[in-house]
C-alpha cells in the first residue's frame, strides 16, 4: 500500500483500486489519501466515487497488519475489490488538524518537560506534560509559542535507521508513544534549518509546511492530572 498523505500531506483527492473489503465493512485501497487514526490525531473523513455513485468515509483506522481502513459512515453496499474509484479528503477538516499539530510540536518546544499524552482535534489539542506545578506565567508561553509562528519556521522531515534512534533516545518526547517499529527506519518531524532549527522529533503525523500557516494560538486550560501531571490546552483562532 502506498500512503499518500505521507507523500504529500497537501494533496486533496487521488484516484485508488479498491484491494479488498474488511469483515467489518472498511475498504483497503491501493494507495490511501485518508490518514488512518493514531499518534493522538484523527482519522481523516471525506468521500470516494465510484460508479456514479459518492460514499461518505466517516475515519480511517489501521487494521491488524498495519494496513489503513477506510471506514464507510453508514453501512452501503461496497465497491468490490479492483473497483476504480477516486478519493477526496474533508480537507478543511485536515488542514486544521495539520495546524494543531504542528502548533503542539511548538508546545513541546516551550514547555520542554516529558510529554505523557496528547490529543489532536479540529482547531484545538492538548498535550500533558510531567509537570508537578502549572506553568508560572500563561501570557509569556503564550507569546513564546506565536513568536515560533511568526518566525515562518520551514517544516521538514528526514529519515533515520531505529539503530540511530536507539542511539539518541532523547528524540523521543512522548513517553505514552513510540514511534512504530518494524521498518528498519524511523520519520522525524523537523521545525526550523540549520542553526535555526528548534525541534526534531519522531512523528508519524500530517504537519503544515511552515509555522506562519498554523495562526494564532491562544492557550487554553491548565488542568489538573494527578500529582506529576498537568494537561495544557491550545485553541487556533
Amino acid at each position: 500500500m502506498t500512503e499518500l498523505f505521507r507523500q504529500d500531506a497537501y494533496l486533496r483527492d487521488a484516484p485508488a483500486e479498491v484491494v479488498r473489503l474488511t469483515d467489518e465493512g472498511g475498504i483497503v485501497v491501493d494507495q490511501v489519501l485518508f490518514y488512518p487514526k493514531g499518534g493522538g490525531q484523527p482519522g481523516d473523513s471525506g468521500w470516494i466515487d465510484f460508479g456514479g455513485r459518492s460514499l461518505s468515509i466517516a475515519t480511517a483506522v489501521r487494521d491488524a497488519d498495519g494496513a489503513a481502513v477506510l471506514v464507510p459512515a453508514e453501512p452501503s453496499a461496497l465497491p468490490p475489490p479492483g473497483t476504480a474509484l477516486v478519493q477526496r479528503l474533508d480537507w478543511e477538516r485536515r488542514h486544521k488538524h495539520m495546524r494543531v499539530h504542528t502548533a503542539l510540536h511548538l508546545l513541546s518546544v516551550v514547555i520542554p518537560l516529558p510529554v505523557t499524552g496528547g490529543q489532536i482535534g479540529a482547531g484545538t489539542g492538548r498535550l500533558d506534560f510531567a509537570m508537578p506545578e502549572p506553568p508560572a506565567d500563561r501570557d509569556a508561553l503564550e507569546r513564546a509559542l506565536n513568536d515560533l509562528v511568526d518566525r515562518d519556521l520551514a517544516v521538514t522531515e528526514d529519515w533515520i535507521t531505529e539503530a540511530e534512534l536507539d542511539a539518541n533516545p532523547d528524540l523521543v518526547k512522548t513517553l505514552s508513544v513510540q514511534p512504530p517499529r518494524g521498518a528498519g527506519h524511523i520519520r522525524l518531524v523537523r521545525i526550523g534549518l540549520g542553526g535555526g532549527q528548534v525541534d526534531l522529533q519522531p512523528c508519524g503525523g500530517t504537519h503544515v509546511a511552515r509555522t506562519s500557516e498554523i495562526g494564532r494560538i491562544r492557550l487554553g486550560k491548565i488542568e489538573n492530572k494527578g500529582k506529576q501531571n498537568r494537561r495544557v490546552n491550545i485553541v487556533l483562532d
